[in-house]
């Protein structure tokens, strides 16, 4: 009787939603040719005895993607099966990004999700090139091993980046291009949420262009235990790129584990050969520096291949670790280790700048960037009249980074070496008013701490038969950030109000209060005399949000929203000392907070059952007391050079506006297609400058089939002409130096420099699924090899490029 019983439970699958892990009833299970057929029930389980082990069963449900499987996979997974949701009905994707799930039905803001399946098939590089494949979203890049993202004309510490709802941004992001967002491998994430627009309600202080929210990957729970291994393994052309990715998740009854180690190898990039912009020089690399690990070259090395950018390689290792386990039924922990650290990365601009028509730097690159992150979530589910569901978030962050700098014609190599130790807790709480659940309130608090250490050196090499053999000796070298340490707090309370005030409306109303501390103090002042040299600076500000989305038809929904937003000046804003382009940047200790008032409105339309929407954003945003950098007639010697300061500075207001038109949606059961078109302008009131990282307009359009086992797709990019009289000149943040010379003899830089030019790809990308194991996908990007640059980048683009890989599950 036991064996028997025994044999039945083995031939019964049991279905339930990948994203809570809940039985689905009512799934359809039948052969090809529909002769054989069961239904699960409301165990999510069904009887597939009748099918033999490698007859093709086709496992479909009107809400989930279909799966085409056989019975011998199946026992692979203990006849256990994970339905993914459909988002054919573009209306209900569900967003956590406000840190409580949310219907986009019941959202006001501009947002984009990025699924586990879109990053699967864009397949990028990095996790700044998975964001280049957004709506409204440019990424600029210094070197190749960066990638700053911007959003809505802003970037870096005016852009907030959070992982698995830790914020990543930290006293020292700097203003002007930030590379960190590549420092979570693409392998790694579950999905990523873009809000555009000032955030602070939720987020605080530094989300004022937006917020960036990446996913990791997390275990689930099963009744049967499983043990399920992927690998990822691919090879790009352009820069003899080679990643390869392991992953194991263990499932159990009371407890699951996710490991992902990945490793990327990036080779030197070739730029694109097809000049159709008409500047023939523009962009080649002439010569490069072979000052690399102990090799010593007196003199720049003549580049064979102009197009190859010497200096642009490096590697990647990230790391990611979850545990998963209940500890009652009404509560969970979730413990996240993430690590992730570099090779050194060449900063590809500052080793191409010219000095009196020769190189200016022998050496010049970032140290290995490491990132620890240890965490732990507490998810609670009390069912109380004040809780009903709740997250505290306790993390700590460890993190390094580091700038190495040589000159052409001296043996003194400079080292400036930053840490940080960062500290967060953070409760989010929600709880419905109503049984209905149409009123809903969320409330929340977050503490943050940054200790900061900057240390700083500088060493003469010794060298001997073309080779570094140590230090003759060590002098005195300006540091980056207040060299007797520094600090910077944060701390905010929050509520929120999300009510459907009539079927058809949905109104969100929120207000955070947020008071930061900055403390810094310098030691030596060798090089820099300031009126103070131990400072504590304290702001506080109160931000508010209003929303409202009105469905007056199932077809139609329009959004309309309020918002403020507000930045406390952090480290790098007060205390650095650097210098860029003969420019040197000095510590102002009398800087204050800046604001940000936003209007935006919203209008989706959806077709075809809602298959097919196109919608529209636009936004107008003022920003007060706002923060730029601007010379103050004097100069300065620095790193034996003489250059002009600068300082970072409130001056009065500006505006940012702007707007998204975008689409996406099903032509037919096989084809889909998708596209975004997004212009911003940006320009100061007082000074009628215009602002820094404004991009010019830019689009993306896509159009794919899918069909069985076979998935192919083609892609359009574009990015118009940025002219040389709209970028802003003076803070020199937007590289206007790296965009083509149309007369040398000029004076003005206006006058000098040509702006960005504008510039398309093609791209074509196929997936196919050998086997219910394994996955092949191709791709071909930039096929007329065209040459370009990003906007504000100091690095030409790939050139064209193939790519292959190989994903299997084991």
């Amino acid at each position: 009787m036991t064996m028997c019983s025994a044999i039945v439970s083995s031939q019964t699958v049991t279905i339930v939603d990948d994203d809570n892990g809940l039985p689905v009833d009512a799934v359809a299970i039948y052969n090809k040719e529909q002769a054989l057929s069961a239904i699960t029930n409301k165990k999510g389980e069904a009887d597939i005895s009748v099918f033999s082990d490698k007859e093709e069963i086709i496992i479909s449900h009107v809400s989930y993607t279909t799966i085409n499987t056989t019975k011998e996979f199946l026992k692979t997974n203990n006849f256990r099966v994970r339905l993914i949701k459909k988002t054919a009905q573009l209306n209900e994707i569900v967003l956590s990004v406000f840190k409580s799930k949310e219907k986009t039905t019941r959202i006001a803001e501009q947002t984009v999700a990025i699924s586990k399946e879109d990053i699967i098939r864009e397949s990028p590089q990095t996790s700044a090139d998975l964001l280049g494949a957004v709506p409204g979203v440019k990424v600029q890049k210094s070197q190749f091993g960066g990638g700053s993202p911007v959003l809505r004309g802003m970037e870096s510490n005016r852009v907030l980046l959070v992982v698995d709802g830790v914020r990543m941004n930290n006293a020292i992001y700097r203003k002007g291009h930030l590379q960190n967002s590549i420092t979570i491998a693409p392998s790694l994430l579950e999905r990523t949420e873009i809000v555009f627009g000032p955030s602070s309600v939720i987020y605080g202080s530094d989300a004022l262009g937006g917020v960036i929210h990446y996913y990791t990957k997390t275990p689930k729970l099963s009744e049967k235990n499983s043990v399920k291994s992927e690998l990822f393994s691919r090879y790009s052309s352009v820069n003899q790129e080679i990643t390869n990715n392991v992953s194991a998740e263990l499932n159990f009854e009371k407890w699951a584990s996710y490991t992902n180690v990945s490793y990327s190898t990036f080779g030197d990039l070739q730029m694109g050969k097809n000049r159709s912009h008409g500047f023939k020089d523009w962009g080649l690399v002439s010569h490069y520096s072979e000052n690399i690990g102990d090799n010593y070259a007196a003199s720049p090395t003549l580049n064979s291949d102009p197009t190859i950018q010497r200096n642009t390689g490096y590697s990647q290792l990230d790391v990611l670790q979850k545990f998963f386990f209940p500890i009652s039924k009404k509560a969970d922990v979730t413990v996240n280790l993430q690590y992730s650290t570099s090779s050194n990365i060449p900063r590809f601009d500052k080793l191409t700048e010219l000095k009196k028509g020769n190189l200016k730097f022998a050496e010049w690159y970032y140290g290995p960037q490491k990132r620890f992150l240890a965490s732990t979530q507490l998810a609670i589910n009390p069912n109380k009249s004040w809780v009903d569901k709740g997250v505290f978030t306790l993390a700590y962050q460890k993190i390094h980074e580091s700038r190495i700098q040589r000159k052409f014609g001296s043996l003194d190599r400079l080292y400036r070496n930053e840490g940080l130790d960062v500290f967060s807790i953070n409760g989010d709480f929600t709880v419905p008013l109503t049984n209905e659940k149409n009123r809903n309130l969320s409330y929340g608090f977050e503490f943050t701490y940054n200790d900061v250490m900057s240390v700083r050196t500088g060493k003469t090499l010794r060298v001997s038969n073309g080779k570094v053999t140590g230090f003759s000796g060590d002098f005195t070298v300006q540091s980056r950030y207040p060299d007797g340490g520094s600090s910077y707090a944060s701390s905010a309370i929050y509520t929120d109000y999300r009510q459907d005030i009539t079927p058809k409306a949905t109104l969100n109303t929120g207000i955070r209060l947020t008071n930061t501390v900055l403390k810094a103090r310098w030691v030596d002042q060798t090089f820099i005399t300031l009126p103070q040299t131990e400072i504590t600076l304290k702001n506080s500000a109160i931000t508010a949000t209003l929303g409202y989305a009105f469905r007056p038809t199932e077809d139609w929904q329009l959004n309309s929203v309020l918002s403020s937003g507000f930045r406390s000046p952090n480290i790098d804003d007060v205390g650095k000392v650097r210098e860029k382009n003969g420019k040197v940047t000095l510590p102002n200790i009398s800087l204050k907070p800046e604001f940000a008032y936003n209007a935006e409105v919203g209008i989706l339309k959806f077709f075809n059952k809602k298959r097919f929407s196109l919608g529209l954003n636009t936004y107008y945003t003022l920003l007060d007391n706002y923060i730029t950098r601007e010379a103050d007639g004097t100069q300065i010697q620095y790193d034996g050079e003489t250059g002009d300061v600068v300082k970072n500075i409130n001056k009065g207001q500006a505006y940012i506006t702007g707007y998204t038109i975008s689409y996406q949606g099903r032509i037919n059961e096989n084809w889909k297609t998708l596209g975004f078109l997004t212009y911003t302008k940006g320009e100061s009131y007082d000074t009628k400058e215009r602002m820094s990282s404004i991009p010019p307009l830019f689009g993306r359009f896509e159009v794919s089939y899918r069909k069985e086992k076979l998935e192919l797709s083609a892609n359009y990019r574009f990015n118009a002409k940025k002219h040389i009289t709209t970028y802003n000149i003076s803070e020199g943040i937007d590289n206007h130096v790296q965009t083509p010379i149309v007369n040398k003899n000029a004076i003005n830089d206006v006058d000098k420099y040509y702006g960005t030019p504008s510039w398309f790809t093609v791209g074509l990308q196929g997936r196919y699924n050998v086997s219910q194991y394994i996955t092949i996908q191709g791709a071909l990007s930039n096929i007329f090899d065209e040459h370009y640059k990003e906007f504000a980048s100091g690095i030409s683009a790939p050139g064209r490029n193939f790519s292959v890989a190989v994903h299997a599950i084991f």
